[in-house]
């Protein structure tokens, strides 16, 4: 009897032992993340890692790196303009499905220069950054009413943005088309008040002069003016720092139409084409050479490439890809 009751304690406790081998064991390692690679196809792993090294590979050659804002000995202060690079894990991320390199699906970023415009002391700027092929119309206005409305025609038609540089008392005197062009989305400057001289005038008078014209153009636009355009292009370095004690950066010009020469339209046009390239200013006036050319002035320009936009649009560092 004894002898039976230990054989059924031996058969009990292997059918234990049995029962318990099939329970998972708490103490068995988990998993890793290096186990769960190992778990992928071999082929389909490299696949993968060899797609991130074309991208970063593909990234080292189209990386184009961003230039700073200068001083030229000509040119003056020069805007920076941004660098660019492949994005590579945004481009990763487009082409992970696939598993194969796309050059339509990469994905870049822009990158900002280390000297900006604003970091350079008070200069006139005369062109924007030589690498971006953007051009801008400078409109300065203290008289020529009877073109503006052609003018303005144009300039929507054609989906142009230009830079209007308002004398503060033709401002004063003329509230309502002041009105019209800013409405248009056109962007205003200063233009001084009274189309002085700036070259003779005093630190004091500069500051009157501008300030007067900022202070109109704020009570019937309700817009405060960040460029300044001097008066006949004069101006000194105390005219340059009194626009810039106010926020203002001076503009100058690239190109002249000469419209207050009264040229013909067609030499007008012809000439100010063939000299324009990239961060090209334009200077004219409300005239009837500019009312009759602008149309094809605006489509010659575009045609050889460039965009066109305000002074704001070219000192941008942002790129046109």
């Amino acid at each position: 009897m004894k002898r039976k009751y230990i054989i059924y304690l031996m058969l009990l406790a292997s059918a234990l032992v049995l029962t318990l081998g099939n329970v998972a064991n708490p103490y068995a390692a988990v998993p890793t993340e290096s186990d769960a690679r190992s778990a992928i196809p071999t082929s389909a792993r490299m696949d993968k890692e060899g797609l991130y090294k074309k991208i970063e590979a593909y990234s080292k050659k189209h990386k184009v790196k961003p230039i700073d804002a200068k001083v030229d000995r000509i040119w003056k202060a020069i805007p920076g303009y941004n660098g660019l690079e492949v994005n590579s894990k945004a481009s990763y991320k487009k082409m992970k499905a696939s598993g194969k390199f796309d050059a339509n699906k990469v994905v870049y970023k822009e990158v900002s220069p280390n000297v900006h415009l604003e970091d350079l002391d008070p200069e006139p700027i005369y062109r924007g950054n030589p690498q971006k092929p953007m051009v801008t119309l400078l409109i300065n206005v203290a008289w020529g009413n009877e073109y503006i409305p052609g003018i303005l025609e144009v300039l929507n038609d054609h989906q142009t943005k230009a830079t209007f540089f308002f004398d503060g008392s033709w401002v004063k005197k003329n509230p309502d088309l002041a009105k019209m062009i800013g409405e248009e989305g056109h962007e205003i400057g200063n233009h001084a008040y009274s189309h002085p001289n700036l070259q003779q005038r005093s630190e004091a008078e500069t500051m009157e002069e501008l300030e007067k014209t900022n202070d109109v153009i704020k009570e019937t636009l309700d817009i405060k003016p960040k460029w300044f355009a001097p008066p006949s292009g004069s101006f000194n370095q105390v005219t340059v720092n009194v626009a810039d004690q106010l926020d203002m950066k001076t503009i100058l010009w690239t190109v002249d139409t000469v419209d207050w020469k009264k040229p013909s339209t067609s030499e007008m046009v012809s000439r100010v084409v063939s000299k324009v390239e990239n961060g090209s200013m334009v200077l004219m006036h409300p005239t009837k050479p500019v009312a009759e050319g602008l149309k094809t002035m605006i489509a010659d320009i575009k045609g050889k490439g460039y965009q066109l936009g305000t002074v704001s649009d070219l000192m941008s560092e942002k790129r046109i890809n």
